[in-house]
């Protein structure tokens, strides 16, 4: 059993410390959902940035150097997410736990599930650098067939690796505060790391100022000591006195194997579902990677799913953000014993993300997916392939956004045995053989090959919003 707000031995904080951090979750729901995910949606966003920053500066890089960085970014994002992202997934267990601990009244009981949070993600991170580093020349050379673009991710991963540790603590440290709907100290770390990678990322690509030239290696380097700054900053805040002495947040007397198994419960099907989804959308990049290899090895077909990618992103970043916020909202409802309020929040969060990202797709989609995509690469052969599938995905935006916003609100209700499962099943049995088949077996091209996501999206976004208003989720405890 997960434990309860008794587990931890220490006294709950009183009334007037509750009082100064408390949401109050009676408010205006869609004003409260904004105010929450507005400085995620900006942190979240200003990371994104970094590596669509990164695909920009590649953009200034002579032919076939730009094409060749651009094409290898995708696939090396990828498994860094693959090793960090999955150990990041224990931002799930970190935020539902203690945010309905809070909600309880049990302050104590929250900063130790940070304690226990952090200690595993410094212990589990050293070993995932060490495994990614041993492993990722292997997959890169099963995988990627073009031997620049392969030798590009490799350089890439090899500096950005180191920040895998970073990373994975952050989103300890992340999760917490936005259990807390502190979702500004995020938003302060995220645009300090930041602005400082943009700077250092150019002086590295170009070799600007003395330093060397080291094109997409320099990115990966860049990448990975900014990842560092952004964790000193969020430690830095949570040693803040008002934080340190109500949630003892680095008191290791408080490490309870009870509490890591309570994150690990929720984490671990969140991690498996976050490596369905990476290994689903590298498989997917293979794919695309054999498109290119069946029309004579360029890499025209990649270099434009990483540049379709990268504009997407910037969405998906927004939608996760907003299903954050819900996340903490469902959760503290739950926490205070308030079912319907819970289901309330999630719902205003889809209206708000159908309006909000039905603007955005339709800009992306229909408007300017010529100009966002050659805000990239101008390159006519790209340009030629990308422009279908950027329309797609755009005029499907606002499910894409339905299907994330409900995904998260689940995370927050404990559901994340039901989210690991569809996962698994829409990734490898959905999109994974539809691309082939469309792209490659029916030569449909990259059109056929995002037709694919398309169909991923829908069934994804048809499956959460079921299960979200079936309601079953309400009678979980954790």
């Amino acid at each position: 059993m997960p434990p309860s707000s008794n587990e931890c031995s220490s006294p709950t904080a009183a009334p007037s410390e509750l009082d100064v951090h408390k949401i109050d979750t009676s408010k205006n729901p869609y004003g409260l959902v904004l105010k929450i995910a507005a400085p995620t949606v900006i942190a979240m966003l200003s990371q994104s940035f970094v590596n669509e920053t990164n695909n920009y500066f590649f953009g200034w890089l002579p032919e076939p150097e730009r094409s060749t960085a651009q094409a290898a970014l995708f696939p090396s994002l990828i498994l860094l997410w693959l090793f960090g992202g999955s150990l990041s997934a224990i931002s799930v267990g970190t935020q539902a736990i203690a945010a309905r601990r809070f909600a309880e009244g049990n302050t104590r009981a929250s900063g130790a599930v940070l304690v226990n949070s952090w200690l595993f993600s410094l212990v589990a991170s050293v070993i995932a650098t060490a495994l990614a580093y041993l492993s990722t020349p292997w997959i890169l050379e099963v995988s990627l067939s073009n031997p620049e673009v392969r030798a590009a991710a490799q350089g890439f991963l090899n500096y950005r690796l180191l920040g895998i540790a970073s990373m994975v603590i952050t989103f300890s440290f992340k999760a917490f505060f936005d259990g807390l709907g502190k979702t500004h100290i995020h938003l302060v770390s995220a645009i300090i790391m930041n602005a400082i990678n943009v700077v250092v990322c150019w002086l590295l690509i170009f070799g600007k100022f003395g330093f060397p030239r080291m094109g997409i290696e320099g990115a990966g380097l860049a990448d990975a000591l900014c990842t560092w700054i952004g964790l000193a900053v969020m430690v830095g805040w949570a040693m803040k006195g008002s934080y340190r002495k109500v949630f003892k947040p680095f008191d290791v007397r408080e490490r309870s194997k009870q509490v890591v198994w309570a994150i690990l419960r929720l984490s671990i099907p969140s991690a498996i579902a976050t490596i369905a989804v990476m290994m689903g959308f590298f498989l997917f990049s293979v794919i695309v990677s054999k498109l290119d290899q069946n029309a004579g090895g360029t890499s025209h077909n990649l270099a434009a799913t990483s540049v379709i990618v990268s504009i997407l992103k910037l969405t998906f970043t927004a939608c996760l953000a907003f299903g954050t916020a819900t996340a903490t909202l469902v959760s503290q409802s739950m926490g205070e014993r308030k079912p319907d309020q819970a289901e309330r929040f999630g719902w205003v969060s889809v209206r708000l993300g159908l309006i909000i990202f039905g603007v955005v797709g339709f800009l992306e989609g229909v408007v300017f997916p010529r100009e966002a995509v050659m805000f990239f690469n101008d390159n006519p052969d790209v340009l030629a392939v990308a422009i279908g599938p950027m329309r797609m995905m755009g005029i499907i935006t606002p499910m894409i956004a339905v299907g994330m916003i409900l995904t998260q609100a689940l995370f927050g209700a404990g559901e994340s045995v039901f989210v690991m499962v569809v996962e698994l099943f829409l990734h490898f049995l959905c999109l994974v053989p539809i691309a082939w088949v469309l792209g490659i077996t029916l030569d449909f091209g990259l059109m056929g090959i995002w037709s694919a996501a398309v169909i991923y999206v829908f069934l994804l976004t048809v499956v959460m919003a079921w299960y979200f208003k079936r309601g079953t989720w309400k009678a979980r405890s954790i």
